[in-house]
Order: structure tokens, then C-alpha cells, then sequence
């Protein structure tokens, strides 16, 4: 319980110090303005393409339950998925989304608990491999001053190359039962990254950015990637801060930026409270 609390502790800690740095890197009130005058229409879609997108997600990770035997249908599978998704937001310091339907599966349904961790992760990790290979590949498309000895186009291309390699590789040696599943559950990551793309385009549409589309996505996939790793709360303030020192980098408007992440960040939270509905019984 104490250990618990101390990482609560460090990710509030954390959270607070990314946003600290964040609002004194940009204008608030400007941020504000373009907050307010952002489309309705546009924001309403990029919310369904965000739902759906969430929805493959969750087939996903049925997909892997079946390999461990576990048959859950889906309408079930999805309301556990919407419980995880508001475990993870809202609770973060105490199981997580990923721990409860672990806890859950175990407790209704006697799925072996090693199983199910096994489950979560490759869930986690294929949206992760797949999120990579996508921002690997906007680097062919970038426009951006680039001093090294490789070009962002080759190093893009190696990575998109070298990234599928890498991934059949772990799934082989630590993964195996899984290996069959490859496929499906890959497709189902390219439909929920490719999704969150049209989400983050919609949204830039909204904040009517009318170029550096490209620019933008790539740096929404980096803050994406980012936002996994369980340092801040939900992932705030990592998204925000990757958007704000991307200015300096690849020029791109700091107010506009983080106006589009809080954009984002509140569709995340939406969607999320779907879950405060739900009840899982077996």
C-alpha cells in the first residue's frame, strides 16, 4: 500500500511539474481563445472516429483472451474494455484498467492470472509497434532542417523495415502461443492507430490549421508515444510538453499545439467516463 501511494505521489509530483512547464511556455489566454473558437461539427467527428477506434482496440485484445481460452462475447468484452479505459484515467493509483480486468477475468471466469498478464501486455505492446511503425512512416513525408549524416527519410524507412522484424522476434521467443494471432491483432492496431489519425486530423481541422498537417500528425504520434509510459497521470502533461518543445523543432505553433493536445486529452476523458456506466458480471 505504501509503495502505491509513493508512485501516486511521484506521478502527481510529475503531472504537476509537466504542466507547470507547459503553461509558462505559452500564452494562456491565447491558447484559450483558439480553445473557444475551435469547430464543434469537426470535434464531434473526431470524437466517434476516437470511440470507433477504441472499439477495435478492445477487439484486440478479445482476440488475444480466445488464445488462453477465454471466450468473452463482445458486447461484454467492450464494457470491460470501457471499465479499464476509466480505471486508468481516473483511479491511477491504485490497480489500473489493465490490473482490474486481469483481477475480474481471474475472480469470474478462473482465467489464469499469468495468462491474462500476457494478454495485456501484447495488447499493449502490438498498439505500441504498430503507433511506431506509423510515426516512422510520417517521416518519410517530413520537411525538416536535418544536419546528421542519415536523411529522416532513410532513418524512417530502416525503422519501418527494422520494427516488424523486431516484433515477430519477441512474440517468438517470449510469445509463442500468441504467434497466430499476428495477423488479426495487427490489423486491428493499424484500424485503431489509423482511426486516432483521422480523430487528431478532424481535431486540426476544428483549430482550422490549414498546413503542416503532416508536422503536426507526426508530432501527435511522438506525444503518443510518450503518453504510454507510466510517468504522469493519464498521460497529461507529457503530451502537452512534447507539443510545446516541437516548436522549437519542427516550428510548428505552440498555443495551437497545446490547444489541440487539451483538445485531444478531453475526448480522451469522455469516452472514458463510459465506463463509470458499466457493471461486469458474468
Amino acid at each position: 500500500m505504501v509503495k502505491k501511494r509513493i508512485k501516486l505521489l511521484l506521478k502527481i509530483l510529475l503531472t504537476g511539474a509537466a504542466l507547470y512547464l507547459v503553461f509558462n511556455k505559452i500564452d494562456t489566454k491565447t491558447t484559450w481563445r483558439v480553445i473557444q473558437s475551435a469547430h464543434v461539427g469537426w470535434l464531434v467527428l473526431a470524437w466517434v472516429f476516437f470511440i470507433v477506434s477504441k472499439v477495435f482496440s478492445a477487439f484486440r485484445l478479445n482476440r488475444y483472451f480466445q488464445d488462453i481460452g477465454l471466450e468473452l462475447p463482445q458486447i461484454k468484452n467492450l464494457k470491460l474494455y470501457a471499465i479499464g479505459m476509466f480505471y486508468n484515467l481516473f483511479l491511477p493509483g491504485g490497480i489500473g484498467g489493465d490490473g482490474y480486468k486481469v483481477y475480474l477475468l481471474n475472480k469470474i471466469h478462473g482465467a489464469p492470472v499469468k495468462k491474462l498478464i500476457h494478454c495485456v501486455l501484447l495488447d499493449r505492446g502490438n498498439g505500441l509497434a504498430v503507433l511506431l511503425w506509423l510515426m516512422f512512416g510520417l517521416m518519410l513525408f517530413l520537411d525538416l532542417a536535418w544536419e546528421y549524416p542519415i536523411s529522416l527519410f532513410w532513418l524512417g524507412l530502416l525503422a519501418m523495415l527494422a520494427l516488424p522484424f523486431g516484433f515477430y522476434l519477441v512474440m517468438y521467443l517470449f510469445f509463442r502461443p500468441f504467434m497466430a494471432s499476428i495477423p488479426v491483432s495487427t490489423g486491428y492496431s493499424f484500424l485503431n492507430q489509423v482511426l486516432q489519425l483521422f480523430s487528431a486530423y478532424f481535431i486540426l481541422a476544428a483549430l482550422e490549421v490549414e498546413q503542416q498537417f503532416i508536422t503536426y500528425l507526426f508530432v501527435f504520434l511522438v506525444s503518443s508515444t510518450v503518453s504510454v509510459l507510466p510517468l504522469t497521470i493519464g498521460g497529461v502533461g507529457a503530451r502537452e510538453l512534447v507539443f510545446v518543445y516541437a516548436h522549437d523543432l519542427v516550428g510548428i505553433d505552440r498555443n495551437v499545439a497545446v490547444a489541440f493536445s487539451l483538445l485531444f486529452f478531453l475526448i480522451t476523458v469522455l469516452t472514458s467516463l463510459s465506463g463509470i456506466l458499466f457493471k461486469y458480471r458474468k
